[in-house]
């Protein structure tokens, strides 16, 4: 599975970015969907993710109430709307797939993700 993350820029602080993750092959009910980020000289961090089976979703404290998971099942796409962005938000952003559903507590553990996208860099700097 070759993910494709894209959306990635430059924005000034309280801007907005809307990234994308194209999930390709027939498989796509049972996984579960992650957005993770990377700072410079940063541990990777779970931001965002969706479990396709059901849409349950879970949010990292610093994204919850700025950042929205969705998914268009017709395209294969998850997205992630990022709003009020801001200094610290600045990182390479990554999608991953888990084949499987995962438990809310297990969403955020990168060892359960089978397939990892480029990454996408943001940049949020005036």
């Amino acid at each position: 599975v070759q993910l494709q993350a894209s959306g990635g820029g430059l924005v000034q602080p309280g801007g907005s970015l809307r990234l994308s993750c194209v999930v390709p092959g027939s498989t796509w009910h049972g996984y579960t969907i992650g957005w993770f980020r990377q700072a410079p000289g940063k541990e990777r961090e779970g931001v965002s993710c969706i479990r396709q089976s059901d849409g349950n979703t879970k949010y990292a404290d610093s994204a919850r109430g700025r950042f929205t998971i969705s998914r268009d099942n017709a395209k294969r796409t998850v997205y992630l709307q990022m709003n009020r962005l801001q200094p610290e938000d600045t990182a390479v952003y990554y999608c991953a797939v888990a084949t499987r559903s995962l438990i809310k507590s297990s969403m955020f553990a990168t060892q359960y993700y089978d397939y990892w996208g480029q990454g996408t860099l943001v940049t949020v700097s005036s």
